[in-house]
């Protein structure tokens, strides 16, 4: 991969950006224009593609500089466990880890939870990263992956609040788990029929419809929400997400589709860190 590494909050270190989901890892290389260079996303399970992925660091890493790693991590202490070990056999140096967590605030962000830290980091992440994007905008994040999320982002950068359901591929497992005669449909492929003239495309268009009508009902609180505001401001929609696509080929709504929300948040933090910390590899308080 080529990269134009950016200088890390002025130390002289190259930034990797690390989003840990709960069924992949995406990364890349923050650029000296604030943009991502992504890599290959990879599944936890797939231990191949981790190593193919960190031969990827130590081919792209300045062997001059440490390296920070600025990561989001929703998988759990295993995960979080086993990418300190390919930073550590990747890097020449230690590695400045800066795990990112939900806060009450962070890059011009306010978080509108009602306990902040609850939030998962994925989400908080992918608001800043959205409204790093788009900013005085509001918005409707919807990332669709194991699980959707639709939140809502503020004109003035207030995350709200939003809703949690099964992703797509969790709906249609849960049938086929849950019952005696329904089969597994492993994957969605739009376009689907208006009504459906078999079992598969049934479950299929049925999970769809309902991921697609929650979008919408969210869309549509939204709008009314603005339409009372004294100063209205179009809203937008963004989908992300690895089920983003099939999401997109139903939606009526306008929307704007934009992958690796996490990354772009996690450049945008690395360039406008509140306060400076870091972790190191090998360190006990790591």
């Amino acid at each position: 991969m080529d990269t134009d590494h950016t200088v890390h909050a002025g130390t002289g270190t190259a930034t990797l950006l690390i989003d840990a989901g709960n069924t992949r890892v995406k990364w890349g290389w923050l650029q000296r224009d604030g943009s991502v260079a992504a890599g290959t996303p990879y599944a936890h399970a797939d231990s191949a593609a981790a190593a193919q992925a960190s031969a990827s660091w130590r081919a792209a890493a300045p062997v001059d500089k440490p390296v920070a790693i600025w990561l989001c991590n929703v998988a759990g202490p295993a995960v979080d466990i086993a990418l300190r070990a390919q930073a550590a056999a990747a890097f020449a140096h230690d590695a400045q880890w800066h795990p990112v967590a939900s806060s009450a605030a962070a890059a011009g962000m306010r978080n509108g939870y009602r306990n902040p830290t609850q939030l998962g980091a994925d989400r908080w992440v992918s608001a800043i990263g959205a409204r790093a994007l788009w900013p005085g905008t509001p918005l409707l994040v919807v990332t669709a992956g194991t699980a959707t999320t639709l939140d809502v982002i503020t004109a003035d950068g207030m995350f709200r609040g939003g809703m949690i359901l099964p992703g797509l591929s969790l709906m249609t497992r849960s049938l086929a788990r849950g019952t005696a005669q329904l089969p597994d449909v492993p994957a969605i492929t739009p376009p689907l029929p208006a009504w459906a003239d078999n079992t598969q495309d049934a479950i299929a268009l049925g999970c769809l419809s309902a991921q697609c009508g929650a979008i919408q009902l969210a869309w549509e609180r939204l709008l009314a929400d603005l339409a009372s505001s004294t100063t209205p401001i179009r809203p937008r929609c963004i989908l992300s997400g690895g089920a983003s696509d099939a999401l997109a080929a139903a939606l009526t709504l306008p929307y704007t589709q934009y992958d690796n929300l996490v990354l772009a948040g996690l450049a945008h933090l690395a360039t406008h860190p509140a306060t400076p910390s870091a972790t190191f590899v090998g360190d006990p308080s790591a």
